[in-house]
Order: structure tokens, then sequence, then C-alpha cells
């Protein structure tokens, strides 16, 4: 998920791990499978973040995005469609335990959310610490950036901020209030590169028409997942079995470099999001 999208994410954290929704209504001696097929539909968690869920302005359709395409999937294995539900990254696990949804993917597993909702134990991507930087700027390494020549933006007070700091002290950080701020300096020439984690670097570097996305080296990546209801033990394996073989088999990074294509991006000019597939 984007460095965007990380924030969002931990707004209404607490609230939804308090447990204090309802459990699931599902009828006696029924779990999620049972549900599911039941129903006809998996019920998908879905919110507007590019490159993982995408809506067609002009139809009103979920129809791209990485976890549009890893839904579809998972529904068609289960011999069922496809059922879109809105939510945000802030509500979603609310969403699942309120038995408004099955399943929400890219969402990090954290020991806070763990509390509250189930994760399938192999990671669904990952996504990378990276920076846009001006085309005639060198960068291989974090090394590279750390010159007092080099002035880097970022969010402050991230993580992405405490790890410039503490690796590249040397160059000229320069500290704004969110991504967006980050981004407009890099935009007007202020700053050489604006570091943030890879996914709203993509959206920024279609906008603009310049620039380069580099994740430096040693690669700083994080894994993302998918929540489902806690407790559901049939569930959650069927959904750890289909994860890892997307993940093994390549073809969630095959459904990334499809959106990338359709958002107007070449796939090679941005980082992908299997780890063993990094520099």
């Amino acid at each position: 998920m984007s460095r965007i999208d990380r924030r969002t994410f931990t707004t209404t954290l607490a609230a939804a791990a308090g447990g204090v929704l309802a459990a699931p209504a599902f009828a006696q001696g029924t779990g999620t499978l049972d549900e599911v097929k039941r129903r006809g539909s998996l019920r998908v968690g879905v919110t507007q973040a590019p490159p993982w869920y995408s809506k067609d302005a002009r139809t009103g359709e979920w129809s791209s995005g990485v976890g549009v395409a890893v839904g579809k999937a998972m529904a068609a294995a289960l011999g069922v469609r496809f059922e879109p539900v809105e939510v945000t990254w802030g509500t979603a696990i609310a969403a699942l335990q309120a038995n408004r949804i099955d399943i929400m993917y890219v969402l990090d597993a954290t020991p806070e959310r763990a509390e509250a909702v189930d994760f399938p134990a192999s990671p669904l991507l990952y996504y990378s610490l990276a920076v846009l930087a001006k085309d005639d700027l060198a960068v291989r390494t974090w090394e590279d950036l750390n010159k007092p020549e080099v002035r880097v933006a970022v969010p402050q007070a991230t993580s992405m901020d405490r790890f410039l700091t503490n690796s590249v002290a040397k160059a000229a950080i320069q500290r704004f209030p969110g991504n967006t701020e980050a981004i407009a300096a890099f935009q007007a020439g202020r700053v050489e590169a604006v570091c943030l984690f890879h996914p709203p670097l993509i959206a920024a570097r279609q906008r603009l028409g310049s620039g380069k996305i580099v994740v430096p080296q040693p690669t700083q990546s994080n894994p993302s997942s998918a929540a489902v209801r806690k407790g559901d033990a049939p569930f959650l394996a069927f959904v750890e079995q289909q994860v890892a073989e997307y993940y093994r088999s390549r073809k969630i990074q095959g459904w990334y470099e499809e959106f990338l294509t359709g958002f107007g991006l070449d796939p090679k000019a941005a980082p992908p999001i299997i780890k063993e597939m990094l520099g």
C-alpha cells in the first residue's frame, strides 16, 4: 500500500481492533466459505487507491487494480461472483467484524490488527521504500543520496523520515506535512528527490511526466497481506493457499503490470511487488 494509504490505515485502527462490534451474523454451524457459496458472491472491500483498487469513473465499475484482480481470481476459484463493497482503509477491519465484507486485500499484518482479524502466513505482495528522483540524478544506493548537495523531500514524522534521518543524515532533508506537499516540492524543483513507499510515486510520475522511480540499495521492503474475519480456520486456509500460489507463480506481479500498462506507465519503470525480483 502506498504511504498515503498507510497514513489513512492507522487513523481508526484502535476502534477497529477494540472488538467492540458484534460478532458476524452467521447461521449456526456455518462459516465464510459456506456463506459465500450460499450467497453466490465473495464480498471484497474496495477503496479508490491505485494501483490497488481503481473505479472506472465513466461506468462506476471497480474494473482494475491489484486487489480487484485478486478478488476476481479468488471468487472464480470458489465458483462465485466478485462483489465489491466500498469501505475505507480505516474502516475495513470494522467492516470485516460486522460481516459487511469477507476479505480486504493490501492490509499490513501488524500485531495490533492481528488482535482483531486473521491474516494468511504468506505475503500477498511487497512494497518498497523508493525515491522519485530527477532524471539526471545518479541514484543506485542510499549512500548516493547521502550528500549535502542532494535535497530530499519527505513527509515529516513518518517511518520514511526516521529512515532518512538515520541512514542519509548528510543529505539536505526537507520535511513536509504530507505526501502531497513533498511531491509538490519535487515538482517545483525545490528538491532533487522525494522519498515515499513506491505506490504513490507511480501516480506522481505519471502525472508529472518526468523523473525516475528508484528503489535504492539495500532494499527496504515491507510485506502486505489480506485480512479475514478472526477464527474462521477453513476460510483462512483457503485464502492462504490462494495467496501463496499468486505470489509463488508471480501472478500478483502480472496483475500489477497489467494495471501499470493500463495506467499509461511502463512496468519496467516501476519497482516490482515480488521481493525476490528486487535487484
